[in-house]
């Protein structure tokens, strides 16, 4: 079994929470995600390396996108 943990701090924990809640349904069942203080751990665990950096780098991706939308100050004008 092949695992990687990381570790993102956010600056807060209330950012923190909703970026560990926007990633967590993306989780597979090899994924755990948790929030503490300021910092988002998510362990993954793969059978073989080549699986582990695929869930890796999809999940990274899926943390950017998380991140950008939770700084995003644009305001909507849906009048």
């Amino acid at each position: 079994m092949r695992r990687a943990e990381l570790e993102t701090e956010f600056g807060s924990p209330d950012r923190a929470d909703r970026i560990a809640a926007a990633v967590r349904p993306d989780n597979t069942a090899e994924m755990t995600t948790r929030v503490e203080g300021e910092t988002v751990v998510t362990t993954i665990e793969r059978d073989n390396t080549s699986g582990l950096q695929s869930t890796v780098d999809d999940y990274v991706v899926n943390l950017r996108v998380a991140a950008q939308l939770t700084t995003d100050t644009t305001q909507s004008n849906h009048e």
